[in-house]
């Protein structure tokens, strides 16, 4: 059974999964303001920009019921001013008696230091209440502030005779329910990425049903240029931000319209491509390209979770194979899910 501390940090959990889809490189945050074993507000961050959870919880609440509160909230509360100013400055301010924190922040800037702060002015602080559940919301932001690169999803539809297309054709191999959910997926991740070929073959737009207002940026990693002077809905249609990856020299000075990125590589590596994405902030990238980055994603021990959608049809010996893998990999905790006809299994990947 839960304690009372793990009660109210539930719901403060509870609280932040909210704003699933809308706090775009800032983390989902929740918060609850208790007195006396009973809840008096909660809060949440709604979007990118917009009050932190600790504030909007505190907001609803009169001087008289916040003395000598308690305040539950999903991640340290930040001591910094960045598009908000410090909520710690707030929570003292408001002269709450206690803060149970579920997760200590790992974003430089904030790390301890708004711990610190509290502290320094008596307000009881405790830690690790739930942690496992509060890293799990925001475990996109949590991998890139430790380890100084995007998380990586790799996703890939395959036949039962692991099979992905036919040779230069578009072909979509499950059917709408798990169409529906790729679409939703997408809109979890800041970027998503495809390789050149699946450009020109597949001519995707790569929106999601999800509407959000920073969509993911669509990353196209296109070396030679073979994108250059073609008519493609993501290079048009000014839906979504599209960062063009190149070592070609004539991208960057082709006229695209504004939404378009064009990126000059020097050794057109993959690590090169994610450095690049790291020092703009870009925390996580679906990856629906070909065979051939998947499997340099693998090789090259980049991925963190793959995603395979099985549908139960053959496409026989003319289609083309899904990506190799030649390294000893397993899925950890691996989820199974029915959607229709095909079946969707995921799980972060172990390389062994």
């Amino acid at each position: 059974m839960m304690n009372k501390d793990e009660q109210f940090m539930a719901l403060a959990i509870n609280s932040a999964s909210k704003g699933r889809y809308h706090t775009w490189t800032n983390p989902m945050v929740g918060a609850v303001v208790v007195k006396d074993g009973k809840v008096l507000a909660t809060g949440y961050h709604h979007k990118y920009g917009d009050v932190h959870a600790e504030r909007d919880a505190i907001s609803k609440l009169t001087p008289e019921q916040l003395f000598n509160s308690t305040l539950y909230v999903t991640l340290e509360p930040c001591n910094h001013t960045g598009k908000q100013p410090p909520c710690s400055d707030l929570i003292i301010a408001s002269k709450i008696k206690r803060v149970v924190i579920s997760e200590i922040d790992p974003h430089g800037l904030v790390t301890g230091k708004g711990i610190k702060k509290l502290r320094s002015h008596n307000i009881s602080v405790t830690t690790g209440v739930l942690t496992q559940e509060a890293k799990t919301l925001n475990k996109h932001y949590n991998f890139f502030y430790e380890h100084k690169m995007p998380y990586i999803c790799l996703k890939q539809a395959l036949s039962l005779d692991h099979k992905c297309s036919y040779p230069g054709k578009r072909l979509q191999i499950t059917g709408k329910a798990a169409y529906e959910q790729v679409h939703r997926e997408r809109a979890d991740y800041q970027a998503i990425m495809i390789g050149s070929s699946t450009a020109l073959i597949d001519n995707p737009t790569l929106l999601t049903s999800v509407k959000q207002d920073h969509p993911p940026i669509r990353i196209v990693l296109d070396r030679r240029g073979r994108l250059l002077n073609k008519n493609l809905a993501l290079l048009s249609d000014n839906h979504a931000p599209t960062w063009l990856f190149t070592q070609n020299t004539k991208l960057t000075k082709f006229p695209y319209p504004p939404h378009i990125k064009v990126f000059l590589l020097h050794s057109g590596s993959l690590r090169e491509v994610l450095q690049m994405l790291t020092q703009n902030n870009v925390q996580s990238i679906y990856v629906e390209g070909g065979p051939t980055l998947m499997k340099t994603f693998i090789e090259e021990k980049l991925a963190q979770e793959l995603i395979t959608y099985f549908s139960p049809t053959f496409l026989g010996n003319n289609a083309l194979d899904g990506f190799e893998i030649t390294e000893n990999i397993n899925l950890i905790k691996p989820d199974y899910q029915v959607l229709d006809k095909d079946i969707r299994i995921s799980g972060r990947i172990d390389y062994v």
